[in-house]
């Protein structure tokens, strides 16, 4: 409540805004001093699961600087229970008549955002795949190409350029029935397209076993006093010439450190939660096997339990 004058007590009396009518009454007689107010405040108090369909906030989405308009176009929208012959209504055909540049750009963009929303990427991964796809999109060199696979190869580079690698299995999951291979050839076709019209090399980024290691060893449900096993592993792995993938090395070090705790995980769980084949860890396992000793923190295991696992 606030104080305004009031004419019929001929003082200043405390004031009641009533929201409803926009009206503006005396607490003490009841006068309308002012009546069809225009509320000023923010509007944008609404709840999901009690608004329903009626959803008070009057603005858009934020602008978007990749889009020819900023994003701020108007689209007329169709109204709840109305059936198809809105589309032959006068603001039907006005709305299909007025058809946005930016369309394809937006479909897109979507595709990226519920893509990243399944990997768990963060924002500015996928605002940086939203400006490769820009840029690819720009040179009108993609047509007749795999759309899908483009869009995820355009999420793996931004992975790999904001140094949260993700392998291209798991893209592959998330990308619409793209392959491994027709991503694998969209990315060489969109770094090449990159480094055409920037003139230098396009910078990817180096993937490390490290990388991967959290995320694996998640999947399996290790514990911490493991996990931390596993990553400090993984970095003493890089002082030796190992000439395997990164993450066939995480797979490999994961299966030897689990080898060594009383929650052992078999060699099919572990391939299951990386991705990586089991031959490959077998493989992988027998390189690393040599090194074991220095590669193993003490504290975690000692010689004698090293010299029980299993010979490669």
């Amino acid at each position: 409540m606030a104080d305004a004058y009031c004419s019929d007590c001929r003082k200043s009396t405390e004031v009641v805004f009533d929201h409803s009518a926009g009206d503006t009454v005396c607490s003490e007689c009841g006068l309308v001093l002012e009546s069809h107010s225009i509320d000023e405040t923010s509007e944008w108090r609404t709840f999901a699961n009690e608004s329903g369909d009626n959803d008070p906030v009057r603005v858009g989405g934020p602008t978007n600087v990749l889009l020819n308009d900023g994003g701020l176009s108007t689209v007329i929208s169709k109204p709840n229970g109305v059936t198809s012959d809105f589309l032959s209504s006068s603001l039907g055909r006005w709305q299909n008549r007025g058809s946005n540049p930016d369309r394809s750009l937006i479909m897109a963009f979507k595709t990226i955002a519920t893509m990243s929303d399944r990997l768990g990427l963060v924002a500015t991964i996928k605002d940086r795949a939203n400006e490769i796809f820009k840029k690819v999109e720009d040179q009108k060199s993609s047509r007749g190409r795999n759309q899908d696979a483009i869009l995820a190869a355009c999420l793996y580079i931004a992975c790999r350029q904001e140094d949260k690698p993700r392998t291209v299995k798991e893209i592959c999951s998330v990308a619409n029935g793209a392959t491994k291979k027709e991503i694998g050839r969209a990315k060489e076709y969109i770094v090449k397209q990159l480094e055409l019209e920037m003139g230098q090399s396009v910078e990817m980024g180096t993937i490390h076993a490290g990388d991967f290691m959290r995320r694996f060893c998640s999947n399996l449900g290790m514990t911490n006093q493991t996990v931390k096993a596993a990553q400090e592993s993984v970095q003493k792995s890089e002082e030796f010439d190992i000439r395997r993938s990164p993450i066939s090395i995480a797979a490999a070090v994961i299966y030897i450190v689990t080898q060594l705790s009383d929650d052992k995980k078999p060699l099919k769980d572990v391939a299951l939660a990386t991705g990586v084949a089991e031959g490959t860890i077998r493989n992988s396992y027998k390189d690393l096997y040599p090194h074991l000793v220095k590669i193993i923190p003490t504290w975690y295991a000692q010689e004698e339990d090293l010299k029980n696992l299993c010979s490669p």
